[in-house]
């Protein structure tokens, strides 16, 4: 959790980070872009490097870097070096995002993975979401730098843990490395994230840079998924695009990019309308968004257990008309003279469809494929969730700027309002999209087919696991 927390955390420190360095907005702002980019070029990679070198070593490697970038920041006496430990943090959190998902499905038997993909479920959306919150009451005492200090701790403990507690879910392979398709797969999602979390200089006029990042992006990934097409038939693929011919993995990681999009959107343009609108302190922002993640992380272990049961239709159908309700509330109910509890509780409805979205999907998504892909069917997911966030993130803050600056109000509290109310227009535009494609999504039929594949092998892992982790955890839990 303290990895995904540093999507977000920095959200609420950035005007500080700005005084102490004496730079802009525009430079301070890679600081997170810069955390998107690196995710969205190593994620893809996980796949190849959990085959290649293991779980045990690809976890004690991640958190090393993570611990070290941490530090890094921490110390950082120029704004370069606090740039150069969020490069190195990124690097160790996109390692580790694939394989909590990939151990999880490994070593949970299918009757329990809904409930075990909840408790992940905590880590992957609420963490980011309540990130603002923690950097709100962390800096409302100490400076920014306590942002990374109070993790290395932390991180060093995870670190120990793992050393003793981790094993191999399957033995390392030698398989071949193509580095064309590294290039390739850092041009494409890295020109794609870049063009995305600064298309605000295309609607602001300033620059028509991200248009062409966002077309070279597009250009590059489709040459390379036509290269993972065809060295997928020697097994070099780097990134298999097998997953995608499973029916209801397509449809699940659409809905869960789009529901990501949604959620990270929401995340950062509500606090801007409570200061800017609502002029409302840092900390009375965090505070009033952290009962919504907090019931979104309650509610998505219990969301899973309800998942083992029924599966995935009966809970993300409702969860997606909530997480439309949401949007649609938040675009008629947002004015200068809102509440902050009408704020609290529009942003605890939302939490609730998350949670009945997220949960359900990220399970589906890698259940149904066989086991070998697990591995390249999570980075998939990470991937397109880190393009989703960094879509959401940028649709939502050009639609408030377009809004604002269309509007008719005579004070900018209001012209605030009115452009916040716009974004959410997006936002229900994005849960929309979600619904439909979840109309779509049928009973999983394939768990049964998964287990067959490797029964004994995949029944010696959970011994070890009996041994090793509490009744109710997983290896995720660890990290």
């Amino acid at each position: 959790m303290i990895m995904i927390l540093n999507e977000t955390i920095l959200s609420v420190a950035l005007p500080a980070i700005m005084e102490d360095f004496s730079v802009g907005a525009d430079v301070v702002q890679w600081l997170t872009t810069g955390f998107m980019l690196v995710m969205a070029i190593v994620i893809p990679t996980t796949g190849f490097l959990l085959q290649r070198f293991g779980t045990r070593t690809l976890f004690l490697a991640a958190l090393v870097l993570f611990i070290a970038g941490t530090v890094i920041a921490a110390v950082a006496p120029a704004f370069v070096c606090i740039l150069l430990g969020r490069v190195i943090q990124a690097i160790g959190t996109a390692i580790v995002l694939p394989l909590l998902m990939t151990v999880t499905l490994t070593l949970v038997e299918p009757e329990r993975r809904g409930m075990m993909m909840g408790i992940n479920s905590i880590v992957m959306s609420v963490a980011p979401a309540v990130g603002p919150t923690l950097s709100g009451l962390i800096l409302n005492s100490l400076t920014w730098h306590w942002l990374f200090w109070l993790m290395v701790p932390i991180a060093l403990v995870c670190l120990i843990a793992g050393f003793f507690l981790i094993v191999d879910i399957a033995e390392p392979v030698k398989i071949g490395f193509d580095i064309l398709s590294v290039v390739l797969s850092a041009l494409a999602f890295g020109g794609l994230v870049y063009g995305l979390s600064t298309i605000g200089q295309l609607v602001t006029g300033e620059s028509w840079i991200p248009v062409v990042a966002l077309i070279a992006g597009a250009v590059f990934l489709a040459v390379f998924v036509r290269r993972q097409i065809v060295l997928s038939r020697s097994g070099k693929a780097l990134l298999e695009m097998a997953p995608f011919g499973v029916l209801n993995f397509t449809l699940s990681v659409t809905v869960l990019s789009l529901a990501f999009a949604t959620m990270l959107g929401t995340v950062i343009v509500l606090p801007l309308y409570m200061q800017s609108a609502l002029l409302i302190t840092a900390l009375v922002t965090g505070l009033a968004l952290l009962p919504g993640g907090l019931i979104q992380g309650l509610v998505s272990p219990f969301i899973g257990r309800i998942y083992d049961s029924v599966g995935p239709r009966p809970l993300v159908i409702p969860g997606a008309l909530i997480l439309l309700a949401s949007q649609i509330w938040m675009h008629f109910g947002l004015s200068e003279n809102t509440t902050v509890w009408t704020v609290i509780a529009m942003y605890v409805l939302f939490g609730i469809g998350m949670a009945l979205v997220m949960t359900p999907m990220m399970t589906l998504s890698l259940s149904v494929l066989p086991k070998h892909l697990y591995g390249h069917g999570s980075a998939i997911v990470n991937t397109l969730q880190q393009l989703g966030g960094a879509a959401g993130t940028a649709i939502l803050i050009a639609a408030m700027t377009i809004g604002a600056k269309n509007s008719s109000a005579t004070s900018m509290a209001a012209a605030q309002a009115d452009g916040t109310s716009a974004s959410f227009i997006a936002g229900g535009i994005l849960a929309a999209i979600a619904l439909v494609a979840a109309l779509f999504i049928q009973a999983p039929q394939r768990t049964k087919v998964v287990e067959q594949e490797a029964p004994h092998q995949a029944s010696s892992f959970r011994r070890k696991a009996r041994y090793l982790l509490p009744r109710g955890a997983s290896c995720g839990t660890i990290i």
